[in-house]
């Protein structure tokens, strides 16, 4: 992998694949290169028309981390990646990524355009949200040394798996992993901010935006999480809404590929 350098010193680790307008690509909590190649799959697909940027957020895979956490250091990581692109950026990013996309470029980074495909957001009462004080429980379990009760709570109370599917889990090869991981899930935390509450979206995020942005949902997807994509499209002026057909809380290199060559025009 390839590196840059944030403004906080911090290093960020990306492939690069292909050449032409750049990409970046934002993985949702948990996730990165080592345990999610769907991103690489389908970086390669658009070799041919895109520089797509395949990066680790900091605190995870090969890319380091700095304390104190803030969300303005995770704009900064987009910031290098587009610096050494060169040129303005179409940013695409899954779940609590696609809302960093959003802060990014409302904070005004050199963005084209935007995708954000199924942002974890609940306006309603369609499932239970969020504790209030779900950071503050999920860096009390990392403090204590307990990186696997973070884990869990992420699962029940984010994801919204049953405790006993999660318990069962444990034994499981894909618990570690978030596991390892684990330090980096009240950064997304902190991202969503109040958008898991049941509330409506604080009136000014995201409303100054003036970029195209693309909201995708999966039409096979959990029913709780329709609702929010389509609170994001109506939120945002600039946004227009896309359901993916066969898609659930992911879909295939090949079908997202299409959806991004698409939307660029």
């Amino acid at each position: 992998m390839s590196t840059v350098k944030s403004a906080d010193g911090t290093t960020i680790s990306y492939d690069v694949y292909g050449e032409g307008q750049p990409l970046i690509i934002v993985d949702g909590a948990t996730a990165h290169s080592a345990v999610n190649p769907l991103n690489a799959e389908t970086a390669k697909l658009l070799s041919d028309q895109f520089r797509t940027y395949v990066y680790d957020r900091r605190g995870r895979g090969q890319s380091t981390d700095t304390a104190t956490y803030a969300i303005q250091r995770e704009i900064e990581d987009i910031a290098a990646l587009i610096e050494d692109a060169g040129q303005p950026a179409i940013v695409f990013g899954w779940s609590s990524g696609s809302l960093l996309a959003l802060d990014a470029a409302a904070a005004g980074l050199p963005i084209s355009q935007v995708v954000a495909f199924e942002p974890p957001v609940v306006v309603d009462d369609c499932r239970p949200p969020l504790p209030t004080d779900y950071v503050e429980q999920l860096e009390a379990h990392i403090a204590a040394g307990h990186p696997d009760l973070a884990a869990e709570l992420f699962m029940t109370a984010a994801v919204g798996l049953p405790p006993e599917m999660v318990a069962g889990m444990r034994q499981s090869p894909y618990f570690q992993p978030v596991v390892d991981v684990a330090h980096t899930i009240s950064y997304d935390g902190r991202i969503m901010g109040t958008t898991m509450s049941g509330n409506p979206l604080p009136a000014d995020r995201w409303t100054a935006l003036d970029v195209p942005v693309l909201v995708l949902y999966g039409d096979q997807t959990w029913p709780t999480l329709i609702p929010g994509a389509k609170a994001v499209a109506a939120h945002v002026p600039t946004a227009t809404l896309k359901s993916v057909p066969g898609a659930e809380h992911s879909t295939t290199p090949d079908v997202l590929a299409e959806t991004l060559r698409e939307f660029a025009g």
